[in-house]
């Protein structure tokens, strides 16, 4: 196992990041020494991560972790009545439509772990509620709806996680899942019609914000648009936008990295230059692939305080570390070094499922 992932395995378990209810903090402020508050979606990151971890290493210990945050997120975040599942549930004000597919694929990784058969139920009235609720009349999926009656907010442009978008095609993988989980070839409609909207409008998105920051983050965002392709890899405008789209993320976070460059963009593109190259879609270039893992690897906290020791920092700007721990950017690294690692001496194989 590598040293990479048993540290940021350890900082799952130790660093009080996910709290005894279950749920897991947004991130760490390791300057002000607290978590912020607990997230759905970053709950839902965890579990998968634990789950990767467990079969990783065969440890139990990161199976029951996985399991205490699905409980978390069937028994204290799902409301069964409303059939919603909220960002956060203190209080539970808002639903956001990438969550809920987040929320879908960790109870799917965790069910598929535990066989708990509860975890396939939510997941699939969840995906069935978000193929309704979110729905708008032009076709489109509203990004939030307020609770208590499901009101879509005002879209912002000039936010991605405002706007709906080729971004949510990731969280339309949740759709994907469940018609494989459930046999219920219905989940496919949804993803399909997305898939059609985002291939019609992905080349739009980038650069997307003259703040050069601002284009860091939606490259974050832009890579969840290339790994919701994969299931139709083998499609000639899917392939042809994954290239493209690898091309574009790799000039711009190249481009603006000196001044702010966020570690799970760098994690990101190399998961998908790994799955790429597994589908055939697009051969690996190693000498970029061995860079942003040397990067992405700079980006782990070292040293003996538990809290910290073995996560991920955030970001870094103008060379300095961002003062936050995440658990998503450490799931994503974890799960990027290591297929660098299985691949680096030879060819990428191919991939049965897609970047958690």
């Amino acid at each position: 196992m590598l040293p990479q992932l048993s540290h940021a395995g350890e900082w799952f378990l130790r660093s009080g990041i996910q709290e005894p209810t279950g749920g897991v903090a947004r991130y760490y402020r390791a300057d002000l020494g607290r978590n912020h508050a607990v997230s759905t979606e970053i709950t839902a990151y965890a579990a998968s991560a634990l789950v990767y971890l467990h079969a990783a290493t065969g440890e139990r210990r990161y199976l029951d972790r996985a399991a205490a945050a699905a409980r978390f997120l069937v028994d204290a975040a799902w409301d069964p009545a409303a059939r919603a599942m909220p960002f956060e549930v203190a209080p539970p004000e808002f639903i956001y439509f990438f969550d809920c597919g987040i929320v879908v694929r960790g109870l799917l990784a965790a069910w598929r772990a535990t066989g708990c058969e509860e975890l396939l139920g939510v997941a699939t009235a969840l995906g069935r509620s978000m193929a309704c609720d979110f729905a708008a009349p032009d076709g489109s999926f509203h990004p939030i709806l307020a609770l208590p009656g499901k009101r879509p907010l005002e879209r912002d442009p000039q936010r991605w996680s405002r706007s709906a978008g080729c971004y949510q095609l990731k969280a339309a993988l949740g759709w994907w899942e469940l018609a494989d989980a459930t046999g219920d070839s219905s989940f496919r409609e949804p993803y399909e019609r997305l898939l059609e909207s985002s291939l019609r409008t992905w080349g739009d998105f980038l650069p997307g914000h003259p703040d050069r920051h601002m284009v860091m983050d939606r490259l974050h965002a832009f890579l969840y648009f290339l790994e919701g392709l994969l299931p139709r890899a083998a499609d000639k405008r899917c392939a042809a936008a994954l290239c493209e789209g690898i091309r574009h993320t790799a000039h711009y976070l190249h481009e603006i990295a000196p001044d702010f460059a966020r570690s799970d963009v760098y994690a990101q593109l190399l998961r998908m230059r790994i799955y790429a190259d597994g589908a055939g879609v697009a051969p690996l270039d190693r000498a970029a692939a061995g860079d942003e893992a040397e990067k992405l690897a700079g980006f782990q906290a070292a040293g003996g305080d538990t809290r910290t020791a073995g996560g991920f920092y955030f970001g870094r700007k103008g060379g300095a570390l961002a003062p936050f721990l995440s658990p998503v950017s450490t799931a994503f690294a974890i799960e990027a070094l290591a297929l660098w690692d299985e691949c680096r001496g030879g060819p990428a194989p191919a991939r049965p499922g897609f970047p958690m």
